[in-house]
């Protein structure tokens, strides 16, 4: 099991990709992975979520826009964040 006591908290808004102004390094850095669940389902393919307003985005299958990153689509519902 992993200590969440040394684990900087999440915050409400987070995503994963560097170049987005949401992008907190100093969670990335530690060796634990960052659960979502969604409606109550956990998702492995979140890019980035938002607590307060309630969505997360993730990848539209293999299409990609014109800089090579993927094309994201939002999905609304009750979001929860944690530590695995």
């Amino acid at each position: 099991m992993n200590d969440t006591s040394t684990l900087p908290t999440l915050p409400d808004r987070l995503s994963v990709n560097p170049r987005s102004p949401h992008h907190v390094a100093e969670i990335f850095e530690n060796d634990n992975d960052i659960g979502i669940k969604l409606n109550g389902k956990e998702r492995f393919d979140v890019e980035e979520y938002c607590i307060s307003e309630g969505w997360v985005k993730i990848p539209a299958h293999k299409a990609l826009d014109r800089r090579g990153q993927p094309l994201l689509r939002t999905v609304k519902g009750s979001v929860e964040a944690f530590y695995r």
